[in-house]
């Protein structure tokens, strides 16, 4: 459904034309071609705009397939180092095998609420690999650039933060910050058009689908503006690969679990598949069978459950105590003082933040053993109890606060600013 007419110029003219019968392929082709700059504006426009009044921009497939273009046209991160990087810096514990994390969300949701998604992934770095994903604001106050740019008295150089630096970035800190620009080049040919069309495009859907390391993403947490897209991500998760992840939305349609009441979530779980029938070692199997059409060995499932503060150990706190959003420059100087330990330990802010975290820790698996030995600070006094969808949100907390109260949520900042000015110009 696509031509090519004599100026080089992609023709989507078919398409657009047989657009509610045309398929996830053949609509992510399209979307592709808009990274190479291949189509013009009325059709680019055009495209945009019959994905959302038709609502296909909601289907599951369209957003895996899409997602994988917009990641095939992004700058290319160096595989390699980055599994080696898995091995050298991953702090194994649990079912965490030490791979990259990352903590984002669609936003949209109108709140306006301090930078939790950022902040929390800040305090997940203490023990997990992060790769942060994320841009300047589009709706809000304070987007999660805008945020770590108005740090003081040093703030990172986001920018620099390339695809070629990022092993570098690494060596020095388990935190970095994907910032979107740098690494998804090809979105600045669509931006004028985003700003004329003044409505949310599927490229809004698309940023948490988008992480540059998505290959090396080993669990994340991932927010949705409204509970209709809970199932919808969680789908388009599990048809791009993941194994492991946890879809929210607070009930106030919050792209973050809410510090103020429910929150529905969406657990991506992988299970051993009842259906397959070879060998009981993956080794064997792998070297045994190439058989495309044999059963996988293992299977995701999709748990749908609801959390609330208490299921954190921590009480509820009304929206208007952590929003609205404020100057980034006033939220990075909250962030501060949080990562320095200068907040009560109830401070709402605070509070939110941890439960956030808390959530990352639990999926990615280093709240299931038994003992603990964090490091300087850790008590070791594991909160074993389980929660709804069979995680220890309350062991989450208390690393979430160790994280803190230890300093190594601020090391790792301020490794990753560090880094992030030692790699300018590579």
């Amino acid at each position: 459904m696509i031509e090519l007419n004599s100026h080089q110029h992609i023709s989507i003219g078919p398409l657009l034309e047989e657009f509610k019968v045309a398929s996830a392929d053949e609509i992510a082709l399209a979307i592709g071609r808009i990274f190479e700059n291949r189509l013009d504006d009325v059709q680019c426009s055009s495209l945009l705009t019959q994905l959302k009044d038709t609502g296909r921009d909601q289907e599951p497939l369209i957003l895996a397939k899409c997602a994988q273009q917009m990641r095939e046209a992004a700058a290319q991160v160096d595989r390699k180092a980055i599994r080696n990087l898995i091995h050298t810096r991953g702090r194994k514990e649990g079912s965490y095998r030490g791979g990259f994390c990352d903590l984002v969300g669609t936003g949209g949701d109108g709140w306006s609420t301090f930078n939790v998604s950022t902040t929390a992934s800040i305090l997940a770095s203490s023990l997990l690999l992060i790769g942060k994903h994320g841009n300047r604001s589009s709706t809000s106050s304070s987007g999660s650039a805008d945020l770590l740019e108005a740090i003081r008295p040093k703030a990172p150089l986001i920018a620099a933060v390339t695809a070629g630096a990022l092993p570098a970035v690494y060596e020095r800190s388990r935190y970095a910050f994907l910032f979107a620009p740098i690494f998804h080049p090809g979105m600045r040919h669509v931006a004028p058009i985003r700003k004329r069309l003044k409505f949310r495009t599927i490229f809004n859907l698309l940023g948490p689908l988008t992480n540059a390391i998505e290959g090396n993403i080993e669990a994340r947490v991932l927010g949705v503006c409204h509970d209709g897209l809970g199932p919808i991500f969680a789908e388009a998760l599990r048809l791009s690969g993941a194994k492991k992840g946890l879809v929210v939305c607070g009930e106030e349609q919050l792209d973050e679990i809410s510090c103020a009441g429910r929150t529905s979530c969406w657990r991506l779980r992988e299970r051993p598949n009842p259906a397959f029938h070879g060998p009981d070692s993956e080794e064997d199997e792998d070297s045994t069978t190439s058989d495309e059409e044999a059963k996988p060995r293992k299977v995701v499932d999709i748990e749908q459950f609801t959390l609330k503060p208490s299921d954190f150990g921590l009480r509820p706190h009304v929206l208007t105590e952590v929003g609205p959003g404020k100057r980034p420059e006033e939220n990075a100087a909250t962030l501060m003082r949080l990562l320095r330990n200068e907040l009560p330990r109830d401070d709402p802010v605070l509070e939110f933040v941890l439960m956030n975290a808390a959530a990352l820790f639990a999926i990615a698996g280093v709240c299931e053993p038994d003992t603990s030995d964090m490091g300087h600070g850790d008590d070791g006094k594991v909160i074993s109890e389980i929660g709804p969808g069979g995680l220890r949100w309350k062991e989450g907390v208390r690393r979430a606060r160790w994280a803190v109260e230890s300093g190594q949520a601020l090391a790792s900042l301020e490794g990753y600013i560090e880094a992030s000015h030692a790699v300018k110009g590579q």
